[in-house]
């Protein structure tokens, strides 16, 4: 029988954290495929048990645990299985004995042998549940607010013609990243839980393992873009201010480039290595394909922000250099100092632990908190912008002038008239 359904004792809880629960059903699938190995080579080249006319009990997958073959009279006798934080360690032994009529059921019992950790109740499912549902009202609330504040800070970068210069082309490329990652997250949801009677651990369709795909390089994106700003505000501080557009394309490259070849990668070692589900458990080792290349963006990004510090100290303390430079550099400075920081110091932090750790908080700090970095992003790089501000002002006070005069000249023509 399949994994978990002669198990009737242990049924994992229905909630939408796939780590934990998706972790035990592979941890049984993997059982499952290599006792199958075992009993299929078995039946590909038959070795006799003790004598030729001896009849014993085959290699068996009872749907807990892998029997190796034994003669009849024999016993065999296994542990529990070993799974974190589903089943208490236990040094009971259960055993099955080989007999005429072939294996014999497990003494003691998987239920009375193996203890279970504490079972959630039906309160606490339920509440697990609610929580679930108040999180994800709040992420969506999140990436919605993001991503119209990241549209429009986009068309008013387009918009006017002022504004375009190759860093706010970089500003609106950086929009762009978040707004990938709120439709991805969109569209992750309604690939994976559009439909609740389907498992989303053992779900395996092209359409779930390219919404996975795309989630993970709109992620990669976000924070090589990041990256990018800290490049760029590092380069204005050395060039004082002379930029060169040709370095866009180096940008570019960087942002939406390495991001694509890092995902490429992943996509090939997972068909390769661990073709398994769709893709979004977290607990596998080519897990780090994606995770190193984030990891790295995040120290570079870090060792940026200490040097962009160190040379923003020395200008502003510099007897040589205006006020009006200063605050220049204040002005272009403190958004990407404030942004460095506060994007990837949680992700730095939950790295150094395994994925079952600290469940709710990383789902906290990922969702709901990480959906309002884009409305961040666009307050402090166009809203609160004194560039934009200004030239809003100037278009305002230009289309107002110009109704005015049009009813001026209205009122004179019907006046003439």
């Amino acid at each position: 029988c399949p994994a978990l359904n002669c198990l009737p004792f242990f049924t994992p809880p229905k909630v939408r954290a796939t780590h934990p629960d998706c972790s035990i059903v592979r941890y049984f699938q993997r059982q499952e495929a290599e006792c199958l190995e075992i009993i299929k080579s078995e039946r590909q080249t038959p070795a006799p048990l003790e004598s030729p006319g001896q009849r014993g009990c085959p290699t068996e997958w009872d749907g807990v645990s892998c029997w190796s073959a034994v003669p009849v009279g024999q016993s065999r006798a296994i542990g529990c299985p070993d799974i974190l934080h589903v089943f208490k360690k236990s040094e009971a032994r259960i055993q099955r004995n080989c007999t005429e009529l072939g294996w014999s059921f497990p003494s003691p019992p998987y239920h009375n042998a193996c203890k279970l950790e504490t079972i959630s109740s039906n309160n606490d499912t339920e509440a697990k549940a609610s929580y679930f549902v108040t999180m994800k009202v709040l992420y969506t609330c999140g990436y919605s607010t993001s991503l119209a504040a990241l549209f429009l800070a986009i068309c008013i970068f387009s918009c006017f013609r002022k504004l375009h210069c190759t860093r706010n082309s970089i500003h609106i490329h950086f929009f762009s990243s978040f707004i990938l990652r709120g439709a991805a997250v969109f569209i992750k949801d309604t690939v994976l839980f559009s439909d609740e009677s389907l498992d989303h651990c053992t779900m395996s369709t092209v359409n779930c393992k390219a919404a996975i795909t795309f989630f993970q390089y709109s992620v990669l994106a976000n924070f090589y873009w990041l990256l990018v700003e800290g490049m760029y505000l590092q380069t204005l501080l050395l060039l004082t201010f002379t930029s060169d557009k040709r370095y866009i394309w180096w940008y570019i490259l960087i942002g939406w480039g390495v991001p694509m070849l890092t995902v490429c990668v992943w996509v090939v070692t997972r068909l390769q290595h661990d073709n398994h589900g769709c893709w979004d458990d977290y607990t596998s080792p080519y897990w780090w394909v994606i995770k190193a290349p984030i990891l790295l963006a995040i120290f570079v990004n870090f060792l940026i922000f200490l040097n962009v510090t160190r040379m923003l100290a020395q200008k502003i303390w510099s007897p040589d250099i205006s006020k009006n430079y200063k605050q220049q550099y204040m002005r272009l400075t403190k958004s990407t100092l404030l942004l460095i920081p506060l994007f990837g110091v949680h992700y730095v932090v939950f790295a150094l632990f395994p994925e079952h750790i600290g469940v709710d908080a990383r789902l906290y700090f990922e969702l709901v908190l990480g959906s309002y970095q884009g409305f961040l992003v666009a307050l402090l790089y166009c809203f609160l912008n004194g560039e934009v501000q200004a030239e809003i002002k100037r278009n305002w006070g230009k289309w107002q002038s110009s109704m005015e005069s049009n009813v001026f000249n209205l009122v004179t023509q019907d006046f003439t008239a």
